[in-house]
């Protein structure tokens, strides 16, 4: 009996002394610091701008008076469509109708005073007349008494006197013509008053006839804002009487665009906004105008973006408050990460890049992201900083090299990597053709130790920009490659279609009616954009072939950016892309120009940025990786990620991207539920 107490008491403390060692484990491991996963994932991404803005018809025209008065008739209202011409008020128009009579009682006294004058200057030219004649009768007595004086039949006085005579006739014939013309100039006057009596008549009946308010345009009635009887004044602004849209079904929305968005915003792009009249419902539209005027209020600067729409049914009313989303760019088919794995930040893990020596940077910073800088780079550096080393293990991984060719490799990484040092004591001028120089030899000595499938897997691996040399010793070096690839199937085809090698020997293989596919896709920007100008322009083998021209010869001038200074090296970068971009426009055709303004348009509103992500190892402990970020919608954001880079094979479709931690003794953490016994105390 004692002993099955014995028993029954060991038995207890065991369960006992298990239910402790559960807790404390449980204890423990809520105590350790958890984390929120989610999956690196592939597909479209869409970036926009959103805003606010109002509903409003195309054209609607604002009707006033010019003149004043009281409203008579009101012959419209609210919703009441209209015809252009049609009456819709009435202003007294007694008033008016006085000064048109007044005005023609003028006009007719200004006509009797014409007839007045027009009588005078007949009288006038009476008198001229006769005056005309007594002075011919003085001048023929003149002729007759001097013949008679000759003959002295009369004495000289009388010649004087009708010489005298005359004289008179003279003057008075003076005096009718000069009163004549006085008679003229007073019917001239007196029709310059009938004609300025007859235009105020007019202006009277003009006055009279704005008394009638008619429509302007065919529309609809939006505001009405007088009232039968209303008095209205017409001083030096006319008054507002009605709003008429002219047309419901064709519509915009006016929103307004802050000054930091408006630079990515351009006509044509799609746009969608919501109103709260429809809820759940979208409406879809377009940029058809960014006006230039800027509006500041209360020290923020906006810019207006007309969308335009239809507006099916006249669902939309004028003046609904819209909210707008205007998709700026668009990505197909890249990795995103959701944003909240940007704002992760967890103490004490850090990038395993970030000890890495500053001549990466610097090769990005002048454009130089090929595979030829980073390899002359490593070899003219110690294996450990991770330049060479990484490369080495993607030629071992995606060539098959054998241990005889890894030691072939070495040798050779072995014997250029003093060659490669020396280019520092070199000058500027000389170095840049020395490095290229000891490039080609180390491609040359690679290839020759490849076999024919080797080789063209490492033609396919060189990346856009590569010198012709690069090309042309791996075609030396494997006689009949190209000849396999086009005869190999449509799989090795198009694999040797997308060497981006100079266009001048490639062209030469495909022939000149083959089309020239794009490289793969980089992280590098410049090899981005120049993927698309092919792909998208369809650029013929000789237009690829000069493109590839331009940026080979743009090639030195940024590795020169970097004996520049940090400012002088931005302003310098943006000329050396600005010429590149315009030696490009210079060659397309002009059909190509348009889609080309497009993309350059396009690339010069993307942006990247820099960013930070953690990554669940196999072991369950994150990783901390440096990542270059694209374009957001929001939710996720564009992970831009070089497929020469080694974190390529970790930053990639389905890895766990840590999105938050759990804090220990949280709700979150301690809502989960409880397994196991529950112990009694």
């Amino acid at each position: 009996m004692k002993k099955s107490y014995w028993i029954a008491g060991v038995v207890g403390l065991a369960l006992i002394a298990g239910g402790v060692a559960w807790w404390w484990n449980q204890r423990a491991g809520a105590d350790a610091l958890q984390y929120r996963s989610a999956k690196i994932e592939r597909g479209p991404l869409l970036a926009a701008v959103s805003a606010s803005g109002a509903v409003n018809p195309v054209t609607q025209v604002s009707v006033g008076t010019q003149v004043s008065g009281q409203i008579k008739d009101l012959y419209v209202d609210f919703n009441s469509e209209v015809k252009a011409g049609q009456l819709i008020a009435v202003i007294d128009p007694e008033t008016f109708e006085y000064r048109v009579r007044s005005a023609q009682a003028d006009v007719d006294a200004a006509r009797a005073t014409v007839l007045t004058a027009q009588a005078n200057s007949a009288a006038s030219r009476a008198s001229v007349s006769r005056a005309q004649v007594d002075l011919i009768e003085a001048q023929r007595d003149l002729e007759r008494k001097q013949s008679l004086v000759e003959k002295q039949f009369i004495t000289q006085s009388e010649a004087d006197k009708a010489r005298a005579l005359v004289n008179t006739s003279t003057e008075a014939l003076k005096s009718a013509q000069a009163q004549l013309g006085v008679t003229e100039a007073q019917i001239k006057s007196a029709q310059a008053n009938v004609a300025q009596r007859e235009a105020a008549m007019a202006q009277a009946r003009i006055d009279l006839a704005r008394t009638q308010i008619s429509s302007p345009v065919n529309g609809i009635v939006i505001k009405r804002a007088i009232e039968k009887g209303q008095t209205v004044a017409a001083s030096l602004q006319s008054p507002e009487l009605f709003v008429i849209a002219q047309n419901l079904q064709d519509m915009q929305v006016e929103a307004s665009i802050d000054e930091s968005d408006v630079g990515r915003i351009r006509t044509g792009q799609k746009a969608s906004f919501t109103v709260d009249a429809f809820p759940g419902q979208t409406f879809e539209g377009e940029v058809r105008q960014v006006r230039k005027a800027a509006q500041n209020v209360a020290n923020v600067v906006t810019y207006v973006a007309v969308i335009g729409f239809s507006n099916v049914g006249g669902r939309l009313l004028p003046g609904m408050t819209a909210n707008v989303r205007v998709v700026v760019e668009s990505r197909e088919n890249v990795l995103k990460v959701p944003n909240a794995a940007l704002r992760v930040r967890i103490a004490g893990i850090e990038p395993a890049a970030a000890a890495a020596p500053a001549a990466r940077a610097s090769a990005a910073s002048t454009g130089q992201t090929g595979h030829w800088s980073w390899l002359g780079q490593a070899l003219a550096q110690p294996a450990a900083a991770g330049g060479f080393a990484a490369q080495r293990e993607r030629l071992l991984s995606e060539l098959k090299l054998s241990p005889e060719q890894q030691a072939q490799l070495d040798a050779i990484s072995a014997g250029l990597r003093p060659r490669f040092m020396a280019l520092r004591d070199l000058p500027e001028e000389a170095r840049t053709a020395a490095r290229e120089k000891i490039s080609a030899d180390m491609r040359e000595q690679i290839g020759r130790m490849l076999t024919p499938e080797q080789r063209l897997k490492y033609e396919q691996m060189q990346p856009t920009g590569a010198p012709p040399a690069a090309h042309a010793a791996v075609t030396a070096a494997a006689p009949g490659v190209a000849g396999k690839a086009a005869s190999g199937g449509a799989g090795k085809a198009k694999a040797a279609a997308a060497d981006p090698a100079p266009a001048s020997a490639a062209s030469a293989a495909r022939g000149p009616d083959v089309a020239v596919a794009a490289p793969p896709a980089s992280g590098n920007p410049a090899t981005e954009f120049r993927n698309r100008v092919v792909t998208e322009l369809a650029l013929s083998p000789s237009q690829v072939e000069k493109v590839d021209a331009i940026y080979a010869d743009a090639r030195s001038k940024f590795m020169g950016l970097r004996e520049l200074g940090p400012e002088e090296r931005t302003k310098a970068r943006d000329r050396i892309s600005a010429d590149i971009r315009a030696r490009i426009g210079d060659l397309l055709s002009a059909e190509q120009k348009p889609k080309y303004a497009a993309l350059v348009a396009q690339a010069a509103g993307r942006q990247t940025s820099r960013g930070r992500i953690y990554l669940m190892g196999e072991d369950g402990q994150p990783r901390a990786y440096n990542v270059r970020l694209g374009i957001t919608d929001g939710t996720s954001t564009e992970l831009l990620v070089d497929p020469n880079s080694p974190e390529a094979a970790v930053l990639k479709e389905g890895a766990l991207v840590i999105t938050g931690t759990v804090t220990p003794g949280s709700a979150s953490a301690q809502s989960r539920p409880a397994t196991g016994p529950r112990m009694p105390f």
